[in-house]
């Protein structure tokens, strides 16, 4: 594939927030959002404000939008059809929903495996089914390096395995993990995979047919839009879960028994903004390449993003990267985590803040990876996010700050 190089100019016109003089590097917590997301939000409450399923026109007209939305959403992730969508209002609150709609599917003695690397939206939800025997087993980071290393997967999949739940990318590494081999694996053992893609999805494309995965979650305000939610599922397994919604919304009716109480219509239209902005990116043909095309020359951008940071992260004796030291966008996001010798993070960061720069420190709710890399003292990492608008003179006058707050 041809990649055309990113027109930085147009990208920075689509988020007015980038005209406010602050550079936003903490785009891991929340991206800025697109003109046309808060435009179609604002539309959609102005004008089709109304519930869904009426006869009356604006009733069918909102109720268009809706299915619109679900069927945008379905194209941004490749799904096989747009009953694979459910929204919800954050990852967490979607994995805590699976979880409870799994619930009696398992028995006492199956098994769970969990990661010591994961967000903990993808661990917690999880372990709330100990009271229905379930035994969890962890798949542990290097405690050095937090690489991970699919033999050790292996050695934890038994015959009652059920779930393996992992991360796409952490939001504390940037690692990008090799989803399509670990589905393969876990599904070699008759287990299905459950991956929380949160700090994976503002980067490159999502994939979920060709990742293997059985649910793929993530959210909507980390890939600027709203605060507002995905759960893709495989049209099957989402037949097999109980629902969430009246008694009346029978197991087949996918995906509106996982919607409890509706979900947020206008945030839902106000998604499709997104997708329109990157299928313009990637040359405004209306379909799948377009976003491929257009998430290919997100990773070039973002790779020199990354270097520009890590090259000078690397030339210092007293910082330690967490994580991989190379900017190669196959294995990571520009998601990078550092400790500074004998500094603590904290001072750090509010130093930055003075120069009008927003980044962040702590554990980023992945406190058990963290720990595992006894980094939990002096105020966790300092975490720099980056994402496509940002832009390498943004970086310099992030390693300018960042040389004078720690010397």
């Amino acid at each position: 594939m041809t990649v055309a190089p990113l027109d930085l100019d147009r990208v920075r016109a689509s988020f007015p927030a980038l005209e406010s003089g602050w550079a936003f590097f903490d785009n891991a917590g929340g991206s800025q959002v697109l003109r046309t997301v808060a435009e179609r939000v604002s539309d959609y409450l102005l004008t089709t404000s109304v519930q869904l399923g009426a006869s009356y026109a604006v009733s069918q007209a909102a109720s268009a939008r809706y299915a619109q939305a679900r069927a945008t959403v379905a194209r941004l992730l490749n799904a096989a059809r747009p009953e694979e969508i459910v929204f919800g209002p954050s990852t967490t609150q979607l994995m805590r929903n699976l979880a409870a709609a799994m619930a009696s599917q398992i028995r006492p003695g199956d098994e769970i495996v969990l990661t010591d690397f994961d967000h903990e939206s993808n661990i917690g939800p999880w372990l709330g089914l100990a009271e229905r025997g379930v035994v969890f087993r962890t798949w542990h980071a290097d405690p050095m390096t937090g690489e991970i290393d699919l033999a050790d997967l292996a050695a934890l999949l038994r015959p009652r395995t059920k779930l393996v739940c992992v991360t796409h990318a952490s939001n504390i590494l940037g690692t990008i993990n090799p989803i399509a081999d670990i589905a393969a694996l876990v599904h070699a053992h008759g287990a299905r995979l459950c991956v929380d893609a949160v700090a994976y999805a503002p980067h490159r494309a999502v994939d979920v047919q060709a990742c293997g995965a059985d649910y793929y979650v993530f959210s909507f305000y980390k890939v600027y839009g709203p605060h507002f939610a995905v759960m893709w599922g495989r049209h099957e397994h989402l037949l097999e879960l109980d629902g969430l919604y009246h008694w009346f919304y029978g197991k087949d009716k996918v995906p509106g028994k996982l919607e409890p109480g509706n979900a947020n219509y206008e945030l839902a239209w106000g998604c499709t903004g997104i997708v329109d902005y990157l299928d313009g990116l990637g040359g405004g043909t209306g379909d799948r390449h377009a976003i491929d095309r257009a998430f290919a020359a997100i990773a070039v951008h973002e790779e020199a993003l990354s270097e520009r940071l890590l090259s000078w992260l690397r030339e210092r004796n007293d910082v330690r990267i967490v994580g991989r030291r190379e900017s190669d966008a196959a294995l990571r996001v520009p998601t990078i985590a550092f400790k500074v010798d004998g500094r603590d993070s904290q001072d750090i960061v509010r130093q930055v803040d003075e120069d009008r720069i927003g980044i962040r420190h702590g554990d980023f709710h992945s406190r058990r990876l963290v720990e595992r890399l006894g980094l939990m003292d002096e105020g966790g990492v300092v975490r720099v996010s980056m994402v496509h608008y940002n832009t390498l003179a943004e970086v310099d006058r992030l390693v300018g700050s960042l040389d004078r707050a720690i010397g």
